[in-house]
C-alpha cells in the first residue's frame, strides 16, 4: 500500500543524546531520521517523539527535539503503553517509525501500534541498534508481524506521488 500524506503520522523512537553514540552506524541513523522529519515537516506531515528515561539516556538530539510537535517520555520499552496512542493525531492510521533501538523500543512499540489496529511502515534506514545483528534481526519479524519496511526516499515518493506536486522541488532538495 502506497503512503498518503493524509493517513501518516511519523513516530520518531528514542533518538536520544546519550544513546546515539553507542548506536551502530550511529550519525547516519540520526542523519536519515533527522531527513525523514523535515520531509514531513514540509508535508505538514506530524511528527511524534518518544523518550526512554530521559533523565538517565538524555533528552532527543536537538534537530529531532524541534522536528516533534510533542514528545512522548516512556519508562516502557513499547511507546503505546505510556501514552503514544493518545498522542496519535485524529485521524492518522498509518504510523511511520524510525529510531533505536530497533529490537527493544522501536520493536515493541511498533508491535504495540500494531496491536492496537494502526498500521506501520518501520524506515529500515533510520533506525538502529547498538549492534548490528539485533537490527537486522529486528526488521524481517516486524515485517512478519505486519509492519511494512521501506526507505526514507519511498517514503518521501509515496507521500508526493507525482513531479507535479506544489511542494516536489522543496522536498526533492531534502531528498538529494
Amino acid at each position: 500500500m502506497l503512503h498518503t500524506i493524509s493517513e501518516s503520522v511519523v513516530v520518531l523512537v528514542d533518538l536520544q543524546t546519550r544513546l546515539m553514540p553507542a548506536i551502530h552506524e550511529g550519525a547516519s541513523v540520526l542523519a536519515q531520521a533527522t531527513r525523514l522529519g523535515r520531509i514531513a515537516q514540509g508535508l505538514d506531515v506530524p511528527i511524534i517523539g518518544t523518550e526512554q528515561t530521559p533523565n538517565a539516556l538524555g533528552e532527543n538530539v536537538g534537530a529531532i527535539k524541534g522536528l516533534c510537535s510533542s514528545t512522548v517520555v516512556k519508562h516502557h520499552f513499547d511507546a503505546t503503553a505510556d501514552g503514544l496512542i493518545d498522542a496519535l493525531p485524529q485521524g492518522r492510521t498509518r504510523a511511520i517509525v524510525a529510531g533505536c533501538e530497533a529490537h527493544v523500543c522501536v520493536l515493541q512499540t511498533v508491535i504495540g501500534l500494531l496491536d492496537h489496529g494502526i498500521s506501520v511502515t518501520l524506515v529500515s534506514d533510520a533506525i538502529g541498534s547498538r549492534k548490528m545483528v539485533d537490527r537486522d534481526a529486528a526488521i524481517p519479524r516486524l515485517n512478519k508481524a505486519g509492519a511494512e519496511v521501506a526507505t526514507v526516499e519511498m517514503v518521501a515518493f509515496e507521500w508526493l506521488r507525482s513531479s507535479q506536486h506544489p511542494r516536489f522541488r522543496d522536498i526533492l532538495q531534502l531528498v538529494k
